[in-house]
């Protein structure tokens, strides 16, 4: 069946990204408003996107139409934020901090959250993510209802007991215990995995010969 998403009002458009985009990484975003108050809210229409600059990118929509969220109206005010990564201890506390709360309500104390200090930016991260990221602001680009904010990863903070080599920069993903999202209300452990090794080129031109003389000689028989 195709789906011609010139004919498709944008809410339909959304359901069926939701539904096939699948695992998506959450960013748990932690920004602070004009008074100073900390927000925190998942998103995971997310990526990291290159290395020269550390760029993460995130999709964040509105409350509805010209009333934007409070992550993007706080990242215009403080060029600033913080990119929490998500593991299956905190998807209830995730959940909490997804509620439409009203302006100026703290989202992490409601969800029993602890907050550090950033160390490159002056805005806190959540101290029992495995995985935090301070980023600066690079660019808004609008999208629609949506914007897709670029932010430079400044430094990154990792749980200690899930970085195997500090010097080789060897991580333990397993003990990082991330979620993503899947479609409705569910949700994936990164726990479940399978390994494929890359193919090289010399293995694949090797394998492939000798399928071939195989062939050929069952073919002679």
């Amino acid at each position: 069946m195709i789906f011609d998403f010139h004919r498709l009002e944008p809410i339909e458009r959304y359901k069926l990204l939701l539904a096939t985009v699948l695992p998506r990484p959450i960013a748990w975003v932690t920004t602070r408003d004009r008074a100073g108050a900390v927000n925190a809210a998942p998103f995971s229409f997310f990526n990291v996107f290159g290395s020269d600059p550390a760029t993460v990118g995130i999709g964040i929509g509105s409350r509805s139409p010209g009333e934007p969220k409070d992550t993007r109206l706080n990242i215009r005010t403080n060029e600033q934020f913080v990119v929490n990564l998500v593991p299956y201890s905190l998807a209830e506390q995730m959940r909490i901090t997804s509620i439409a709360f009203p302006n100026g309500v703290e989202e992490p104390a409601e969800a029993g959250l602890t907050l550090a200090p950033g160390e490159f930016v002056a805005i806190p991260r959540i101290a029992q993510a495995p995985v935090a990221m301070e980023c600066g602001f690079m660019q808004e680009i609008a999208l629609g209802s949506f914007s897709l904010v670029l932010g430079r990863i400044h430094c990154m903070h990792i749980a200690d007991e899930a970085v195997i080599d500090p010097d080789r920069k060897h991580i333990d993903a397993e003990k990082l215990d991330l979620i993503g999202r899947m479609e409705g209300g569910w949700y994936a452990r990164t726990t479940a995995r399978f390994e494929l090794p890359s193919i090289s080129l010399e293995d694949w031109t090797r394998d492939a010969a000798g399928q071939t003389a195989r062939q050929t000689r069952a073919a002679d028989r």
